[in-house]
């Protein structure tokens, strides 16, 4: 039995994932080759200016426009956003607070509140 270590790879899309950036704005290059593990972790380290521009204005993909706006996936399609965001977007929705906005930012709300209430029920059942 052979030992050699071969290079863990990824497809591109899952290193864009990883790297919080939509796959369809990054340059040609990076969707139509493959990364490696260390590759993603030097554009992590360091990232190059295409990625640090694309983390900054966008277009971002739907985690992060979510994460941004302080709301569910979920909150987004029901908000009617199917689309990847750029920032300047996200800042127009923020400043316009639309009612669809409120009402998800206020279930997401409720949803973190809820989480924190069985994270302390456990930790107190646990210790007692």
């Amino acid at each position: 039995m052979k030992s050699h270590q071969t290079s863990q790879t990824m497809k591109p899309a899952t290193a864009a994932k990883k790297l919080g950036v939509y796959l369809q704005a990054t340059p040609s290059e990076f969707q139509e080759g493959v990364v490696s593990r260390a590759e993603l972790n030097a554009l992590q380290a360091d990232p190059p200016e295409w990625l640090r521009e694309l983390r900054r204005n966008g277009p971002h993909p739907r985690p992060v426009v979510a994460v941004k706006l302080g709301i569910s996936i979920a909150g987004l399609a029901r908000g009617g956003v199917t689309e990847p965001l750029t920032t300047e977007q996200i800042d127009a929705l923020k400043q316009d607070r639309p009612e669809w906005l409120e009402k998800e930012r206020a279930t997401q709300a409720e949803v973190r509140k809820e989480a924190a209430r069985i994270k302390e029920k456990n930790a107190a059942r646990q210790d007692g």
